[in-house]
């Protein structure tokens, strides 16, 4: 004699679940990040110093003085800021997907990616750099500092690994992953268009209205290229490049060149 079993069902998955899981995910990932950088950029705005003279760090170090306690607080916040990526995986694939079919996440198209991502990285970044110093010297924005390392042996290769951490996170989760979840949970193109871009923006705010208003035009486009490709990847290659040459470039050049603000 068989008994029926007393486990509940898998529930399917419902708008209303739907929109809980997403801003669950949101919460514990760059949702969060934005309301960080709001409060950050309130601050920013309530200092008696000038926005223009306020320093924004990026890559900072974590253990002054002690190379390799550094270098492993570094690598451990590079890895725990890709978990939000892997619960994005892990969400996908219950419900009969994966970050490959869904998103358009994978390395099968490794060449063309890297072409269209270079092109996208050469157009918004240098407009993106020409905006950042023109907020800056206007006195809408921190100076952004990308690097505070020290000169050590593994600074250049942490940089790159933040750039590219940086890359994946905010293209799988604010790109791919949000605007499949409005979509599914019955929103307009352009409502998910202004959703994912304000959101972007939201989190560079503590660098100021630049931070803000230049993100938001990259989410714009972002968003645009990738309706247009069906994936994330070339977006990811583009916010890597864009990323690598601002954390790098700034650590080689400064102090040695007059037109990049340093603190």
């Amino acid at each position: 004699m068989t008994t029926a079993s007393t486990e509940p069902s898998a529930r399917p998955l419902t708008r209303r679940l739907l929109g809980a899981e997403l801003l669950i995910v949101l919460g514990l990932s760059l949702g969060a990040s934005g309301v960080a950088a709001l409060i950050s950029f309130a601050g920013s705005l309530t200092e008696p110093l000038a926005l223009g003279k306020q320093v924004a760090s990026l890559n900072a170090s974590r253990a002054p003085g002690r190379p390799w306690l550094d270098l492993a607080w570094q690598l451990y916040y590079i890895g725990r800021g890709l978990m939000p990526v892997v619960l994005v995986g892990y969400l996908l694939i219950r419900e009969g997907s994966s970050l490959r079919n869904a998103l358009g996440f994978d390395l099968t198209r490794k060449l063309s990616d890297l072409g269209r991502g270079a092109l996208v990285a050469a157009g918004i970044g240098g407009s993106g750099l020409l905006l950042y110093l023109a907020a800056q010297a206007g006195g809408a924005n921190l100076t952004v500092a990308p690097s505070g390392l020290p000169e050590v042996w593994w600074r250049i290769p942490v940089l790159l690994l933040s750039a590219w951490q940086n890359a994946v996170l905010e293209e799988v989760v604010v790109l791919g992953y949000l605007l499949r979840r409005l979509q599914q949970l019955g929103w307009g193109w352009p409502a998910a268009l202004v959703a994912s871009s304000v959101l972007r923006g939201s989190y560079h705010l503590y660098q100021g209205v630049g931070g803000l208003v230049g993100n938001m035009v990259m989410g714009v486009v972002f968003c645009l290229l990738y309706r247009r490709w069906g994936r994330v990847m070339p977006l990811v290659a583009a916010h890597g490049l864009i990323d690598t040459v601002a954390f790098v470039g700034y650590a080689l050049l400064a102090g040695h060149v007059s037109w990049l603000p340093t603190p």
